[in-house]
C-alpha cells in the first residue's frame, strides 16, 4: 500500500457491568473491560490515529477516554452513533436478547418488538461515519461504538446483505479496519487483543 494510505477503525466497547435496573446506554465498562481498553490503547496500530469519534453511550465514552488518554487525544461525541434503539424492550435476559437480535438481523425491514429497524439503524450509522470521513482530516480515524450498528456498518462496507453471520464474535471489544481512500475492508472483526 502507498505511504498515503490511511485507515479507519471501528471498535466496539469491551465488557460492561450489566445493570438491569439502568437504561442500557448508561451502563459502564467492567473492570475487565477497562483493562482490555487500556491494553488496546497501547497497540502500535493506533499510533497514527489523529481523530477519535465516540457514541454518546457511557460505555463507548469510557472506552474513548481510555484510548484518547493514552494517545494524547481528545474525542468527539456523535450522539447518532448510538446502538440500535432497543428502548421498547429495555434490558432482556441473554437468551431472550439473542433470539430477538437474531430476528432483528434476519428481518431488517421489520421493527422486531418495537426495536429500531435494522435498515434504519444501518442508514444512520453509515450517515454518521460518512460525514466524518468527508472531512479534510489527515491520519487514521478511530470510531468507538457498538456491536449491532458496527455489524450493520461492516455489512455496508463489505457490500453484503444485512446478516448476523457478520456479527462481531464474543460480547464486545472487537474492531475492523477499512481503507480511508477506497472504503474497502482491510480485515474483518478481530478482538482488541489481536492488535496488542
Amino acid at each position: 500500500m502507498s505511504a498515503e494510505t490511511s485507515f479507519v477503525r471501528y471498535l466496539t466497547h469491551p465488557d460492561v457491568i450489566i445493570e438491569p435496573e439502568k437504561p442500557v446506554p448508561e451502563w459502564s465498562l467492567s473492570t475487565p473491560g477497562r483493562a482490555r481498553a487500556e491494553t488496546f490503547a497501547r497497540a502500535e496500530v493506533l499510533l497514527k490515529t489523529a481523530l477519535i469519534i465516540s457514541s454518546a453511550e457511557r460505555k463507548a465514552i469510557e472506552t474513548a477516554e481510555i484510548i484518547g488518554g493514552r494517545l494524547g487525544l481528545g474525542f468527539e461525541i456523535r450522539p447518532n452513533m448510538h446502538e440500535n434503539n432497543r428502548s421498547a424492550t429495555g434490558y432482556l435476559p441473554q437468551t431472550e436478547f439473542a433470539a430477538v437480535a437474531d430476528e432483528f438481523f434476519a428481518n431488517p425491514h421489520v421493527s422486531v418488538r418495537g426495536w429500531e429497524r435494522a435498515i434504519d439503524a444501518q442508514a444512520r450509522i453509515v450517515r454518521e461515519v460518512q460525514a466524518v470521513l468527508a472531512r479534510d482530516q489527515l491520519g487514521d480515524i478511530l470510531f468507538v461504538g457498538h456491536g449491532g450498528v458496527g455489524t450493520l456498518l461492516f455489512c455496508h462496507y463489505s457490500k453484503v446483505p444485512i446478516s448476523r453471520q457478520f456479527d462481531q464474535p464474543g460480547s464486545g471489544g472487537n474492531f475492523f479496519t477499512l481503507s480511508r481512500e477506497s472504503r474497502e475492508i482491510i480485515h474483518p472483526w478481530l478482538p482488541m487483543e489481536a492488535a496488542a
